[in-house]
């Protein structure tokens, strides 16, 4: 259920028994969201999960490119990408350019995958001229993975063996690790991966936050380097797996189960996904249909 007030949207994700109501006793998950605090994507990135829930990936992976282009040249009102920004809102743009990537590899289109991967870690790197905190740093070297490993470039595995070292090396410059990695530079380099696991996973969350951070905040190097030890061992294989299934999920929003309201036409699924203003399938990301 989504509602608007003073420019913000305010949802609450829930998920129950199919035999209970939206807000019965027997629901077990409820998150509020607002997409009040969002990048300036000039509405690309809605775009990208249109053309997603159509399946046509290559022009997801224009739109996403876009998207990338438009946040890394201006990202928020105030705030550039040259500008020392603890939060580090710049990170939407190199994700959506790395997700631009994985559309084009499922989409068959190799050639402009790689050249968005050459392009992502040359942005990635250039990055650390204005973000100015080591562990900023790292999860920069974390990015230039992920494009290594999203472009099928070479050098995936040693990319994030030094985005490892990178966080360990940092750690003691961290206080509160859990607040870096809720930044939204550090989600950002968070969702493509979480994204592209939705799919083998039947659209649930397959890596959540807790599996993409070591168990002990207080060893602050450890428990961030742990990002890249996970993406190491789990993102190329689910990026091969998205190649083979000719199928990106679409990123996760605001979900509701076992809906007597929408049935997706294509799988029959009432489990509802709310995202970037499209209603999609929890299942197979596309659209759903009100029935009542």
């Amino acid at each position: 259920m989504c509602h608007r007030q003073d420019g913000r949207v305010f949802c609450l994700t829930v998920q129950g028994d199919s035999d209970t109501d939206l807000l019965g006793a027997k629901a077990r998950d409820a998150v509020t969201h607002s997409d009040y605090m969002r990048t300036q994507d000039a509405g690309h990135r809605t775009a990208a999960v249109a053309a997603i829930a159509d399946r046509d990936y290559r022009r997801a992976g224009d739109e996403y490119t876009r998207a990338g282009w438009r946040v890394l040249s201006d990202p928020r009102e105030g705030i550039t990408p040259f500008d020392a920004d603890e939060k580090g809102w710049v990170g939407d743009g190199i994700q959506y350019l790395a997700t631009s990537a994985v559309c084009y590899r499922v989409a068959g289109q190799d050639t402009r995958a790689t050249r968005r991967g050459v392009e992502g870690v040359a942005v990635a790197k250039d990055l650390t001229n204005g973000l100015d905190h080591p562990v900023q740093h790292a999860c920069l070297k974390e990015f230039v993975g992920d494009f290594r490993t999203v472009a099928g470039l070479d050098g995936a595995e040693a990319a994030y063996r030094e985005a490892e070292t990178a966080y360990e090396n940092a750690g003691s410059a961290v206080d509160n690790p859990q607040a870096w990695g809720t930044t939204p530079l550090f989600e950002a380099a968070a969702t493509l991966l979480q994204q592209v696991a939705r799919g083998p996973a039947n659209g649930e969350i397959a890596l959540p936050w807790e599996d993409l951070h070591g168990t002990d905040p207080d060893d602050p190097g450890r428990f961030l380097a742990q990002r890249a030890v996970v993406k190491r061992q789990r993102f190329p294989s689910l990026v091969q797996q998205a190649i083979k299934d000719e199928f990106l999920a679409a990123p996760r929003g605001t979900t509701e189960y076992d809906t007597d309201h929408h049935r997706c036409r294509h799988c029959e699924s009432t489990d509802v996904n709310w995202v970037a203003e499209s209603v999609l399938c929890l299942r197979c990301s596309r659209p759903t249909v009100e029935t009542s």
